[in-house]
């Protein structure tokens, strides 16, 4: 039975979920939902998925929501070693910290910073914010320092889950220049992660063309 995956390619969790699927060469059925029209509110989706969110898999009788959820899930499920996910519990907890962090804290401040007050609440960019989110990407990095991957030497999935949020904060406007080691990585993610660009770039062009047109309007 092939898993599908409910997501919109604006979705930076989305195409977090995405890109790893690629990496760890998962076959999904990919189910656009229309975010901007509601369609995520729907009776029938929200039976399927309460939490109302995207991405969201189904395989099976598993239902599963979160992005980082996801990834661990068919890193552990379906990956055909253990690359992007140790089994060693040392770099296990390294990945996971790495994955808290992104849903924790880099994740929320540049939503609670950007996403929400400019799409949702028609308020304009919550400068209150910036420095919360700066203070984000001090400690990514930090975490960056010596290392090209963000849980160390090797690539895993927690570099999948973290770039789309850094990538689409890059794409509208903030300047990640200011992080050496994040915007070298930055770069490295872009050479390095098979179909960047049509699993993240191009998403991520339409979520930037989208958050202008909002701005623009706020700011008119």
């Amino acid at each position: 039975m092939t898993m599908e995956l409910y997501y919109n390619p604006m979705s930076f969790p989305s195409r977090a979920v995405l890109l790893a699927a690629r990496a760890l060469d998962v076959g999904l059925e990919l189910k656009k939902l229309d975010i901007l029209g509601g369609e995520h509110m729907g009776e029938e989706y929200l039976k399927l998925n309460p939490q109302h969110t995207v991405p969201f898999l189904v395989d099976g009788d598993l239902h599963l929501s979160e992005s980082a959820a996801i990834v661990m899930y068919l890193a552990d499920s379906y990956g055909k070693d253990d690359t992007l996910y140790p089994q060693d519990l040392k770099k296990r907890s390294i990945i996971n910290q790495r994955l808290f962090f992104s849903t924790g804290t880099l994740f929320p401040r540049f939503g609670q910073t950007y996403v929400v007050p400019v799409l949702f609440k028609g308020t304009g960019i919550n400068e209150d914010g910036i420095p919360g989110l700066e203070d984000a990407f001090n400690t990514l990095n930090d975490y960056l320092d010596g290392n090209d991957w963000v849980a160390g030497e090797a690539i895993s999935i927690a570099d999948y889950c973290i770039v789309t949020t850094v990538s689409t904060a890059e794409a509208i406007g903030f300047d990640v220049s200011r992080y050496e080691n994040v915007a070298a990585w930055l770069a490295r993610c872009k050479e390095a992660i098979e179909e960047y660009d049509d699993l993240n770039q191009n998403g991520l062009d339409q979520f930037a063309t989208y958050f202008a047109e909002k701005l623009s309007q706020l700011e008119s």
